[in-house]
């Protein structure tokens, strides 16, 4: 894997640039669809690619390790080719589900004792188990199996749970290089950065997490509960430490104008369910600003869902049409939502990218953060 930096905003921490793998190239800043089970809820493959205009794809460690199984993925011969997607693929390593999953779950120093919330059978996620698990998924990109801290988190739990995760790091670069890749592409480990919101901590992990020289880094245990501001505090504070030569990226945030926000602090990759999941409840995220699509007061409107985007479907259906798909519970409802939302999440890294190669991102951060937070 390697990473091009073409460009860096005069005025704030904005970059672009292009991440080489063996499943193509992928133009950032980026937006990565999660899907969970091997699957982007309600969207098919051809939409992610098509109409969405996906670069890259998330699997989950935990769930797709319960169903199908990694005997079925192996079978298949990996996840690429179990689902249809041949562009990249990042998988996470069930650290979130250490902090999601609290209430079925027992941490020891081995690893992650979970209960499965399908059948209550128990399984141990051990770093070593993650990252042999991650290769049998056969992701482009694995993450280091690391625990997620819950917001708020006194100092000391802060402290032992970060020096454990660097720990388990440790066990994860040796595993790596004990192993081989399954089917014949590269597979690159990124470590995570922990230490909730306490500046001395997050120094220390992004310092630890850097002297890896992993062909990448990310950034954990944040868009858990705590303040947006100190979101942006420990992005900023960690961005300042890792390489700039290598990808940041930012697990699970989150919305609009927190991409925003952290692409201007240097991050170049995102992910998070909030485009699927809030659709699916009928928040759309559009060109124009936040709509709940299910008020009243789109019943006679006709004008697009999303004219200012490129997505075929936001530009065909109109926005009473699909109000009444949820007022009928309607399954077309989601799926046009959740089309609606990736292809904006999408769309608006896309134009990120484009004013950081322009050197305009500044002035046009002023303007599109007003704009995504507008309710309409």
């Amino acid at each position: 894997m390697k990473f091009e930096l073409q460009a860096v905003c005069p005025d704030t921490g904005a970059r672009a640039g292009l991440l080489h793998t063996d499943h193509g190239v992928i133009e950032t800043p980026i937006f990565m669809p999660v899907g969970t089970a091997g699957s982007v809820k309600a969207v098919m493959q051809d939409q992610l690619l098509n109409d969405i205009k996906a670069e890259i794809i998330l699997g989950n460690t935990y769930h797709l390790y319960l169903r199908p199984g990694t005997d079925i993925i192996e079978a298949a011969g990996g996840l690429h080719k179990f689902n249809g997607w041949d562009k990249p693929i990042l998988t996470d390593s069930g650290g979130y589900q250490v902090f999601s999953l609290s209430g079925n779950r027992k941490l020891k120093e081995e690893g992650a004792m979970f209960q499965s919330h399908i059948d209550g059978s128990r399984h141990l996620f051990s770093p070593e188990r993650v990252m042999d698990i991650q290769r049998s998924i056969g992701a482009d990109i694995i993450m280091a199996f690391d625990e997620c801290t819950p917001y708020p988190c006194d100092y000391e739990y802060a402290r032992k749970s970060m020096e454990m995760t660097h720990r388990w790091l440790d066990r994860c670069v040796q595993r790596m290089g004990e192993t081989e890749p399954k089917y014949g592409y590269n597979q690159s480990l990124f470590p995570i950065v922990q230490g909730s919101t306490y500046r001395d901590l997050r120094k220390i992990s992004a310092e630890y997490i850097a002297s890896k020289g992993a062909d990448g880094n990310a950034i954990g245990g944040l868009s858990v509960g705590e303040p947006e501001q100190d979101m942006y505090e420990m992005a900023e504070l960690v961005c300042g430490i890792l390489p700039k030569d290598k990808p940041r990226y930012l697990m699970g945030v989150g919305t609009p104008w927190n991409i925003i926000e952290n692409i201007g602090l240097g991050v170049d990759m995102f992910d998070c369910v909030m485009p699927t999941r809030n659709g699916r409840n009928g928040m759309l995220f559009t060109s124009q600003g936040v709509v709940n699509i299910k008020n009243k007061k789109w019943e006679k409107d006709f004008s697009p869902i999303d004219a200012g985007i490129e997505n075929r479907f936001s530009n065909f259906y109109t926005r009473a049409y699909l109000r009444h798909l949820f007022q009928a519970k309607e399954i077309l409802a989601l799926q046009l939502a959740s089309l609606q939302n990736l292809s904006f999440y999408l769309h608006l890294v896309k134009e990120a990218r484009q004013h950081i190669l322009a050197g305009t991102f500044a002035s046009w951060k002023r303007t599109a953060l007003d704009i995504v937070k507008t309710r309409l």
